[in-house]
């Protein structure tokens, strides 16, 4: 038997995705509809290229929130900036606690020397 941070169950599906252009292809998009996680996925300019080409049958485009795009970026740049912290990037750091005390560490510098 399992214990300690280890959930017994299934996994929560999540509600939101903010993948990249690596995956704005149909089945990506399709899989994610399927499920009923929302996305914002911009579209690959050869894929729209295509898509005007073929006229009306290209199909509308696909939606892309464009305020939405902007949260991820907005995060990954901040997880880019803690990832400076050698100690956070390479995560030596064995237990949960020590590493969360690093990262918020990391944190408290990054937010002091802004």
């Amino acid at each position: 038997m399992f214990r300690g941070s280890v959930r017994a169950g299934r996994a929560r599906s999540p509600t939101a995705s903010r993948p990249t252009k690596a995956y704005s292809n149909s089945p990506c998009r399709e899989y994610l509809r399927r499920r009923g996680i929302r996305h914002s996925i911009p579209e690959k300019n050869d894929s729209q290229a295509a898509r005007l080409r073929k006229g009306s049958r290209g199909g509308r485009p696909p939606g892309f929130d464009a305020e939405r795009y902007k949260k991820r970026n907005t995060i990954e740049r901040a997880i880019n900036r803690l990832k400076q912290s050698r100690a956070v990037a390479t995560r030596y750091d064995m237990r949960g606690y020590v590493f969360l005390g690093t990262a918020t560490t990391a944190a408290l510098l990054i937010w002091l020397r802004s």
